[in-house]
């Protein structure tokens, strides 16, 4: 069955979620390393990966820390579209390289995004140099993360839906 008629089916079950469990804990962990802490076989272990992949429910990623990289400034930009497909603007704006995230939303704004800079005195070269060449934005409303609690972009929720 290919790949994409198995998204549909696909049921995660109790060894599954563990599986993804240790990955979550250490995304390092080898098959065999996995399986002992489970008391499953290696081989039982790729198995359920392969699958999972296979049926794009599960990718294994990298994820580096903002920080360590030198992003210490973090902002939301909510963003209104007028004369232009909202769509050609959020791919216009996901191609800068401080965005590090952008979605179409619903609501009073068409745009929203998250943008990691260095410093706050990269704010200004942003919206006037940047922001400001891109066709189609009637309207920007900036906000500044000043805490975060949580964030686990690359994390979907698979608990049981009962």
């Amino acid at each position: 069955m290919p790949a994409s008629d198995m998204t549909s089916t696909f049921n995660f079950d109790a060894t599954d979620v563990n599986i993804v469990a240790q990955l979550r804990l250490d995304g390092r962990a080898n098959n065999q390393q996995i399986a002992e802490k489970l008391g499953l076989t290696a081989t039982t272990v790729s198995t359920r990966i392969k699958r999972m992949e296979d049926a794009n429910q599960l990718r294994v990623v990298a994820v580096s820390d903002f920080g360590a990289h030198g992003f210490n400034f973090l902002l939301r930009i909510a963003v209104e579209v007028d004369g232009r497909p909202a769509s050609e603007v959020a791919q216009e704006l996901a191609d800068l390289p401080q965005v590090f995230a952008a979605h179409i939303v619903t609501g009073r704004y068409d745009i929203d995004m998250l943008v990691a800079l260095h410093d706050f005195d990269d704010l200004s070269t942003l919206l006037l140099d940047k922001l400001s060449t891109v066709r189609g934005i009637r309207s920007l409303t900036p906000a500044i993360v000043v805490d975060i609690i949580k964030y686990q972009f690359e994390v979907a929720p698979i608990e049981d839906r009962d």
